[in-house]
């Protein structure tokens, strides 16, 4: 099975226990509306595909892994579009969550993702249970305090904040869960896997920043501009678009090198290289090769 049909049968599943008896169907529909079309689940094929490197023995597990990690993902994004953040109207192309059912549902939905990202966990290491400490704990501090993304969001509200820390929060930190919880969900020690996610995720911003600057709405599927227009850190702004081109083209070079020994180290090198080529907007890419 592909590393889509997984990630989708995983994530419909988990939706579907939410979805049970007595459930407030409006809270319902928000939560799918956030996770479904999804975008491009960049983070759980990226724990799947480290999981496959490491050898994994029980796919379930890495499965239910990249499931928690991809609602976690949409939780900060209905959070983010919020009125009291972004106040985005459009999230991939169509309205955002609080846009299509009020904010007071919108935050509702993202909070019930986040618990249901745990759940999804607890589920699906019911085969081997000893895994779920590690792939609880790994996965949790990339999202809350002191360095996660619930921390990333809040160095938005900080009168400063130097742009890689707030950059390896908001998102290398989610980046860096996927990494880690591939390897732990294969049950291998996953610490010397944190550093490939945060260089992908910190490379993930720069294109991020990148895009925001030269990309229209209809091809980013959401409002560009937001830096400027929030005053929000940004790799553009502090090293101008060449220099921000440049840092991504570093920063994926460093992740690749950063890949631990393993079993599937090769196929995945070739898989981050290919990645991350996509991440450079089409017009910047042909000036750059």
């Amino acid at each position: 099975m592909d590393a889509m049909t997984r990630i989708e049968r995983a994530l419909a599943a988990c939706l579907t226990r939410a979805d049970g008896p007595g459930a407030p169907p409006r809270l319902a529909a928000a939560m799918q509306h956030s996770v479904f079309p999804k975008g491009a689940p960049i983070r759980p094929r990226l724990c799947l595909a480290v999981a496959s490197a490491c050898g994994e023995s029980d796919p379930a597990i890495a499965d239910a892994a990249a499931a928690s990690i991809e609602f976690l993902h949409c939780a900060s994004l209905v959070h983010d579009d919020l009125p009291c953040f972004d106040d985005a109207a459009t999230r991939r192309g169509r309205p955002s969550v609080h846009a299509a059912f009020g904010a007071p549902l919108a935050v509702l939905a993202g909070d019930a993702l986040i618990i249901l990202a745990f759940q999804a966990l607890a589920w699906g290491t019911a085969t081997a249970p000893r895994r779920l400490a590690a792939l609880t704990l790994t996965i949790a501090r990339s999202v809350g305090m002191p360095g996660g993304i619930v921390a990333g969001q809040a160095f938005e509200c900080e009168p400063s904040v130097e742009v890689a820390a707030y950059h390896r929060a908001k998102t290398g930190s989610l980046f860096a869960a996927a990494t880690e919880a591939g390897a732990a969900a294969a049950g291998v020690p996953c610490e010397a896997w944190r550093m490939l996610g945060a260089k992908l995720g910190e490379a993930y911003q720069v294109a991020d920043d990148i895009r925001d600057v030269v990309c229209n709405p209809d091809e980013l599927g959401k409002p560009i501009g937001q830096d400027v227009a929030l005053g929000r850190p940004s790799t553009v702004a502090e090293l101008g678009l060449a220099g921000a081109v440049g840092r991504l083209q570093e920063l994926a070079a460093e992740a690749v090198a950063s890949i631990p020994a393993c079993p599937g180290a090769t196929e995945l090198r070739g898989l981050i290289l290919q990645e991350s080529k996509r991440l450079l907007p089409k017009q910047l890419a042909q000036q750059a090769a």
